[in-house]
């Protein structure tokens, strides 16, 4: 059973987030190596905030969908523990890398074993699991995220999956290598096509706090049914905390403290437990891969509402 907190009205506190954002100068750039996100307005800006019982607060283009990219790392991570549990910390550490999220350079030390499920080899172990399992992993994540957002709309982009699919040299790379170790089961071609595919996914701001909620429920889905223990919640959400923001998830818990996962697409999302889960959206990153509007508006948040996990 989860125990709600007191209903806060989130709405003002967002209002005032957004148009401090507004006035931010500085936006970054949009993740130009894939070129159908290349084209994005670096200041376009949304953010949402669902409570547990789903109400949900927006603000700016919050209802606006884009591409989600790594955020969907979360749901497949949690998707393939429920299925197999402890045994999947056999195949991806739990550590923070510390390298770029797309680096070769740890895999050949540690023997073919991803540091994390959140950089991009380590979820690539957790898509190949997965779709051992089930036969269609993003199939998988599309019915889980349509369900938990209540949105029958969602969907991949076909060019998006395309495009990272004609740029995914690196990717493939990391499969092989891994494959090598035998820490890969199925043929690299057909992970790659699921990997492409659970990235190029679309969702806003409202489907993915909503989608994320079950983190904040400590394993309760939307349904009222159990898809994670409290405990493997807890597991999911302490991994998100160290290693969900790249090579900057130190920065992003000293600035923000929460769990959080972010994407090159512009979009976070982040949890307050037993509270409320967040997602914020602006296509301009950081030479991280970050929101910078985002993790700022985060920081914010918490500032504001005194909300975190510390």
């Amino acid at each position: 059973m989860v125990t709600m907190a007191p209903s806060l009205n989130f709405q003002p506190v967002l209002e005032r987030i957004a148009e401090e954002m507004e006035q931010r100068p500085g936006r970054g750039r949009a993740a130009d190596y894939i070129p159908a996100l290349a084209a994005l307005d670096p200041r376009r800006f949304g953010m949402a905030v669902a409570e547990l019982d789903g109400t949900v607060y927006g603000v700016g283009e919050w209802r606006e969908p884009f591409s989600t990219q790594s955020i969907t790392k979360v749901f497949t991570l949690a998707l393939d523990l429920a299925r197999e549990g402890d045994a999947l910390w056999e195949h991806v550490g739990r550590e923070p890398s510390g390298n770029p999220f797309n680096s070769l350079v740890q895999l050949e030390y540690e023997n073919g074993i991803p540091r994390n499920p959140f950089i991009n080899a380590g979820a690539l172990v957790v898509t190949d699991r997965l779709h051992t399992r089930t036969g269609d992993a993003a199939g998988t994540l599309l019915d889980f995220l349509r369900a938990e957002s209540g949105n029958p709309g969602l969907s991949f982009d076909t060019e998006v999956a395309a495009s990272e699919a004609a740029h995914g040299d690196r990717n493939a790379a990391l499969a092989h290598f891994m494959a090598s170790y035998g820490n890969v089961g199925n043929p690299v071609p057909v992970l790659l096509e699921q990997y492409f595919r659970q990235c190029s996914l679309t969702a806003s701001c409202a489907d993915l706090a909503l989608a994320t909620g079950f983190l904040a429920r400590h394993g309760i889905r939307a349904d009222g049914t159990r898809l994670l223990t409290r405990s493997q919640a807890k597991q999911v959400n302490a991994v998100m905390l160290t290693c969900g923001t790249y090579d900057a998830a130190g920065d992003f818990a000293y600035r923000v403290g929460l769990p959080g996962k972010s994407g090159v697409g512009g979009g976070i999302i982040a949890v307050v437990p037993g509270r409320c889960t967040l997602c914020v959206w602006s296509p301009g990153l950081d030479e991280r891969g970050n929101s910078v509007a985002g993790v700022a508006a985060l920081d914010r948040f918490t500032t504001l509402t005194g909300l975190s996990v510390f």
